[in-house]
């Protein structure tokens, strides 16, 4: 069989039932052997697409999203997705063909479409490989597979030369083996001892809470999470990459977008269950005045690597959290622990009126009914109109602010962006990827201008491919966030009394006009364009009634958008914490 049909046969193996990228003879031996083992074949417009929308898939399933490039330019246009994937943890699987072996690895000098892929690849991801020989193509698709499946998930890459994808070889047939001979299938439980010792240490703290990262979203742990939240009555803050952890209707979720309510919580916490959380940079390191440096913490994650690393830590523990928090669970509810819950309830009750508070003073901005509109109306609009299970998607700078600050995340899991990496463009293609993964549930994207304007071609990819996600294009036309801060830089002054500077004030910072409603039409999509928030809502429907991929293009003021909410705090939580 050709060296591709034999990594297609592991990726059936592995059960991967869609793989994303472009097609190329450099690899037709692997992708025509893809429908054969009924693996569908979703082809974007460009290499970086293809990345996100494998881990955007990877991050709603549970599954590996798996991925393909064709050597040289392909390769290199993977690159931007592959460093972003790999960032926010998402389970992939790029698999690259390469030049012809006699004249790569090293390069021979002078070869067309050819340079260090691995080399290149190897840093901003988990494991980089090329295959030397056709023989050992099993060997390194089973460690690709094993890495991948190890620790904290993320990007895994093989590196095929194009004569051993295409070519014919004899492979003995008990290579081609099931999973659970070649690697680990089950996921790490914690020991009985570690489970009692953090019953022990929850039961008898003042104040517990719970601190959820992505590793709470990979592991789709969302019901064993509210088991021990509501058990235990654990307040839940979250990283930023693990908003929608817990549903924010339970009273115990705190969204991260009460930046000064977390920081009031962390700080009178006596003690930190950490979930699948590395408690980086946007968790302001654990570190006070954010956090109580003299708390304790019980930290549980995959990846040994993480354990004590930011923040000190009591119990360490190496285990998936979803039969961790399974078994805390089993362990809280069998009676043999005292927990004063109604003096937990009582402190909490004053946080609860804090995020009430705070939720008034921001839901303010949706009495302004003018038009072009206030950006607050796109999410709460979303919420309005989709169906509960719908999946939503952030995108670019400002706008992804005010999504996330007015959208309420009533279904676990359902909130999908780049936070650890804020990558512009990345949410177009991360949409197909999860309509691609659930065709029978609504999927949405509020994504700026300037961010659609990486990838706007992917409209197209969804028509073909029968994918129906809604973007919804908020037009500023401008680079928002950078604008603002040039503001500050040039002319603070003036920034803050007249709140906007002139196009001559500013260094390139405006753009041009794009009619994203005439553009979608153009590729076969719905088209609509709204200014006044009160033709939201019909727009959205009319979207939703047309059967297939739409774009809304929304007129914002640019200028009320520039002044997105809680801006100070971004500022200040890249500056390193004084304690």
């Amino acid at each position: 069989m050709s060296g591709g049909e034999a990594i297609v046969r592991f990726l059936k193996n592995e059960k991967v039932e869609v793989v994303f990228g472009i097609i190329d003879g450099t690899y037709f031996g692997l992708y025509s052997n893809l429908k054969k083992y009924g693996i569908r074949l979703i082809t974007p417009r460009h290499e970086a697409s293809a990345v996100h929308m494998a881990g955007a898939y990877a991050r709603v399933t549970g599954k590996i999203g798996v991925c393909i490039a064709s050597n040289g330019p392909g390769v290199a246009n993977a690159i931007s997705g592959v460093a972003v994937e790999n960032a926010e943890g998402n389970r992939v699987m790029l698999i690259t063909s390469s030049r012809r072996n006699p004249i790569a690895y090293p390069d021979r000098g002078g070869s067309y479409q050819c340079f260090d892929q691995t080399g290149v690849i190897r840093p901003m991801s988990k494991y980089s490989e090329n295959i030397s020989i056709p023989e050992r193509i099993p060997e390194i698709m089973k460690q690709a597979f094993r890495v991948s499946f190890s620790g904290r998930p993320g990007v895994v890459h093989v590196d095929v030369p194009e004569n051993y994808v295409n070519g014919k070889f004899s492979f003995d047939e008990g290579v081609f083996a099931e999973p659970s001979r070649y690697r680990r299938t089950e996921p790490i439980h914690p020991s009985p001892n570690q489970v009692k010792r953090a019953a022990e240490m929850i039961a008898a703290a003042k104040f517990p809470i719970i601190h959820a990262g992505s590793g709470i979203l990979h592991a789709l742990a969302f019901k064993e999470l509210e088991n021990v939240a509501n058990e235990a009555y654990l307040p839940v803050t979250t990283s930023w990459g693990a908003r929608g952890s817990l549903c924010e209707d339970n009273e115990l979720s705190i969204p991260m977008l009460h930046v000064e309510l977390n920081n009031s919580i962390r700080n009178k916490a006596d003690l930190v269950l950490t979930l699948g959380s590395r408690i980086g940079e946007t968790d302001w390191w654990g570190k006070s005045p954010n956090w109580d440096a003299g708390q304790k913490m019980i930290q549980v994650d995959i990846d040994d690597n993480y354990l004590g690393r930011n923040k000190p830590v009591d119990l360490a523990i190496l285990a998936d959290v979803k039969p961790f928090l399974a078994a805390l669970y089993e362990e809280l509810k069998s009676g043999n622990y005292k927990m004063d819950l109604n003096s937990r309830k009582s402190v909490m009750s004053g946080f609860l009126k804090e995020k009430d508070k705070d939720r008034k003073k921001l839901d303010k901005h949706l009495e302004d009914l003018d038009s072009p509109m206030n950006t607050a109306h796109v999410a709460v609009a979303c919420k309005r109109n989709f169906e509960a299970n719908a999946l939503a998607v952030f995108d670019g700078g400002n706008t992804a602010v005010w999504g996330q600050f007015f959208y309420k995340c009533t279904n676990p899991g359902s909130g999908i962006s780049t936070p650890k990496m804020g990558m512009l463009g990345a949410g177009v293609g991360q949409a197909l990827g999860v309509a691609a993964a659930y065709p029978n549930r609504q999927v949405y994207c509020i994504i700026g201008d300037g961010a659609m304007g990486f990838h706007p071609q992917e409209v197209e990819t969804a028509i073909r491919n029968g994918l129906k996600p809604v973007f919804l294009v908020v037009s500023d036309k401008q680079w928002g966030m950078v604008k603002i801060n040039q503001q500050f830089a040039l002319k603070p002054i003036k920034t803050v009394i007249m709140k906007s500077l002139s196009e001559e004030e500013t260094i390139n910072a405006d753009l041009g006009e794009i009619e994203w409603d005439m553009m979608a039409r153009s590729m076969g999509a719905h088209g609509e364009r709204v200014s006044d928030p009160k033709e939201l809502d019909g727009a959205i429907q009319r979207c939703l009634a047309s059967g297939k991929c739409s774009v809304i293009h929304v007129d914002v003021n640019p200028v009320k958008h520039m002044w997105a909410p809680a801006l100070l705090h971004f500022k200040t939580m890249h500056a390193e914490p004084k304690g």
